[in-house]
């Protein structure tokens, strides 16, 4: 069970790794709809139970894009750090 967490847990790097920057911009930017999207829907005429649902949905679709986008900005700028630093010793 642990080698099956292990592989999985480099797999989903390896992934996350082949990601351009412009993707994780892209990810990051899905964001900011989905937070406005999560707190407008207070204004819909529907009960509360209904609104706390949606908030919830909506609330953590925008934290799963906003960790998400962070997480491939964050592998493609230790990539880009690299290459300035081999281009600056060269």
């Amino acid at each position: 069970m642990k080698e099956f967490f292990r592989r999985t847990k480099d797999s989903i790097k390896r992934w996350l790794q082949g990601l351009s920057f412009r993707t994780g911009v892209i990810v990051l930017l899905c964001a900011i709809p989905l937070y406005i999207i999560s707190f407008a829907q207070m204004l819909l005429p529907i009960s509360a139970a209904m609104k706390g649902a949606l908030w919830v949905v909506f609330f953590g679709l925008a934290k799963t894009a906003q960790y998400g986008g962070l997480l491939i900005l964050g592998v493609e700028g230790v990539r880009r750090v690299k290459a300035a630093l081999r281009r600056r010793r060269a």
